[in-house]
């Protein structure tokens, strides 16, 4: 008897031996989807004096909206300091997830975690969800499965897994080199050697006011590759507009590039003045492609889409030198004008059409395949699904277009959707890590 009292007296200074444990979450908010694979984790370090961190155990205690996910659906992988948390989500919209850790003599603490998850999508095996921004508009491959990707609403350049869901590995914002403080409106990029190309969209802002940071192109030099990228800034011009409409003036207004670019016009307009696609002519670099959302050619539903070929492009970018042009290209894209515009090694272009509206997301979006010539005719390979959030933005690389089962990965410019439910664009989310654009893998060979 005297030994069990003496056990029962021994229980409570045992336990006073251990502190009160400690949990931090790596990220506050977080955010997923619906039939998700891979999406985005928390890290979740823990510890607790006076005890084996592998004593201690990690798991959800309360759920806010069990609809979106409950406890069950909070899963956390790990017995060492740092804990992997994931969720499996049930349901569109927002919830409060309690995590608790609970240490050696029955003592917890807890964080609350505030996760967001948006709605399934078609082939969600296939998609992969860039968070950080939800305004991608121009993706280059880096190589070692990795790519670097521009934001239309930024000047921040982001390097990201192209495998997996979550935050970008590697951020840059140029703007105090390019003397900017508001957006380029980044809009397409293609590299050459160690060095990326990149273009403004070069029109208006959606109100038809002239910003002149939107009349930009500029060049970043790559060194590394995969997750050791670095980018470094080249050099900027700024008046490549100006060339374009005094180019079109000059060959009789054939483009009506003094029109759509006059102040109070919108840029994503038939008539309208917008560059999205950046590619060199084959073979070639020094003749630069651009390729327009806006105008047609002609401006009428049905017209053609238009590229430029900027002949000196290298010279633009490395000396000043002003623009010079060849003649336009007008493509046969049944009525749909270019939204990104990139080759392969091999020469074999892709090209990414969709509408030149402003408000398009559900609007038909195709991949035609072309080899570059002027004259020659692209060829239609995919209709791309529009039920889904997010407008096609982006293609990531050119896979050999003859092989069977050849697949592409594009990605959305996902701003203006309304991700969660809740009415909110995602452009105007309050936390980045709900921000986000979507990746997905599409068959074409």
């Amino acid at each position: 008897m005297a030994g069990l009292v003496l056990a029962g007296l021994n229980l409570p200074a045992h336990a006073a031996g251990y502190g009160t444990p400690t949990i931090a979450l790596s990220a506050g908010y977080l955010s997923g989807a619906v039939g998700a694979v891979g999406d985005p984790t928390v890290d979740v370090t823990v510890a607790q004096s006076g005890a084996d961190v592998s004593a201690l155990t990690v798991s959800a205690s309360a759920s806010s909206k069990a609809s979106v996910a409950g406890t069950g659906d909070v899963s956390v992988t790990g017995t060492g300091v740092v804990r992997r948390l994931a969720v499996t989500a049930r349901g569109r919209g927002y919830t409060n997830l309690t995590v608790k850790v609970t240490g050696l003599g029955g003592k917890t603490a807890t964080k609350t975690l505030s996760y967001a998850a948006s709605g399934a999508v078609r082939n969600p095996a296939d998609a992969r969800y860039l968070t950080g921004s939800a305004d991608a508009s121009a993706a280059v491959d880096v190589g070692g499965g990795y790519a670097v990707v521009a934001d239309d609403e930024s000047n921040v350049l982001r390097l990201y897994d192209r495998s997996g869901s979550g935050a970008p590995v590697k951020t840059w914002d140029f703007s105090s080199q390019l003397g900017v403080t508001k957006e380029v409106d980044i809009e397409g990029g293609t590299r050459i050697g160690d060095t990326i190309y990149w273009t403004g969209s070069l029109g208006n802002n959606k109100d038809g006011e002239y910003k002149a940071p939107r009349n930009t192109v500029f060049t970043t030099t790559v060194s590394g590759s995969g997750p050791a990228t670095q980018l470094g800034y080249g050099r900027s011009y700024k008046k490549l507009r100006d060339d374009l409409v005094a180019w079109d003036r000059a060959n009789g207004d054939r483009y009506g590039f003094a029109a759509g670019t006059a102040d109070g016009e919108a840029p994503k307009q038939i008539d309208g003045f917008n560059v999205e696609g950046l590619e060199f002519a084959p073979g070639s670099t020094t003749t630069a492609y651009l390729g327009f959302r806006a105008p047609l050619a002609p401006a009428v539903a049905g017209g053609k889409a238009l590229i430029v070929p900027v002949t000196n492009f290298d010279k633009v970018l490395s000396s000043g030198a002003k623009a010079t042009f060849g003649a336009g290209i007008e493509l046969d894209l049944g009525g749909l004008a270019i939204r990104d515009l990139r080759k392969n090694a091999a020469g074999q272009y892709l090209i990414l059409a969709g509408s030149w509206a402003a408000d398009d997301n559900s609007d038909p979006y195709a991949l035609y395949a072309w080899d570059g010539v002027a004259g020659h005719a692209p060829v239609k390979r995919a209709d791309l699904p529009t039920t889904d959030p997010g407008g096609w933005e982006a293609i990531v690389d050119v896979p050999d277009l003859t092989a069977a089962g050849a697949r592409v990965q594009l990605i959305t410019d996902s701003g203006s959707a309304d991700l969660y439910g809740d009415g909110t664009e995602a452009k105007d989310l309050a936390h980045a890590e709900w921000k986000k654009a979507r990746s997905a893998w599409f068959t074409i060979g």
